[in-house]
């Protein structure tokens, strides 16, 4: 029966949704799980019932549907309001779900926080400590020695290279580049700061800043 066992749903059926949902549905299809159980929850309006092969619920839907257990990746690019979800979510006893592609190369002493989402061809070194709620996208790396935080959101081809500080809800562009740190002095990417498309950092970003080009300098607003 349906209420004996668990629910899973993306949260979110935009572009980021539909891109997460086929990894969502791989992932519970070597577990055992049939892809019933497996939805999108949006509250947009005008949605259709059926997207991509898997039912859209509203949050109420999915908090009425019986279930075991459920749980819910955010696959929503806002850090902001992905934390909000991720307090809503708690709050309703829904529990934060990891999904990753199956080429994701993880090797040695990496803690990954819940609820991430981890993109084809993205490489965890070694040595890393990841946050809650991480979006990785495709072909993203995370190498040695690195410290990223909550609700932090890598684009397609960032390359964070080792001793990297990345702080809470920090936002790196496609492709850009964070320069080698050092053991002791890692170079830190601050709180909410947002790093450019293609983008060359070579030394630390302040908290909140956004930073653009090859050096990477601070983008001051006219």
């Amino acid at each position: 029966m349906p209420a004996s066992q668990d629910l899973y749903a993306v949260y979110g059926a935009s572009g980021c949704g539909r891109g997460v949902m086929p990894l969502a549905r791989q992932q519970l299809r070597q577990a055992g799980v049939v892809p019933e159980r497996l939805v999108f929850v949006d509250d947009g309006a005008g949605l259709p019932p059926l997207l991509n092969g898997q039912r859209v619920l509203s949050y109420a839907q999915f908090l009425a549907e019986p279930a075991r257990q459920r749980h819910a990746v955010l696959a929503i690019a806002a850090s902001t309001i992905r934390e909000q979800l991720a307090q809503r979510c708690a709050q309703d006893g829904v529990q934060p779900w990891t999904v990753q592609a199956a080429n994701v190369v993880t090797m040695d002493a990496v803690e990954l926080g819940a609820g991430a989402i981890l993109s084809p061809f993205v490489t965890l070194t070694s040595n890393i400590r990841i946050g809650r709620h991480f979006h990785a996208n495709l072909y993203s790396y995370v190498e040695h020695d690195c410290v990223i935080g909550d609700f932090v959101t890598f684009a397609p081809g960032v390359m964070c290279n080792g001793n990297i500080v990345v702080e809470d809800h920090a936002y790196i562009g496609t492709g850009a580049v964070i320069k080698q740190g050092q053991p002791g002095k890692p170079l830190v990417i601050g709180r909410g700061a947002v790093v450019g498309m293609g983008a060359v950092v070579t030394k630390s970003v302040p908290a909140g800043a956004t930073v653009v080009g090859n050096p990477a300098r601070v983008l001051v607003k006219g």
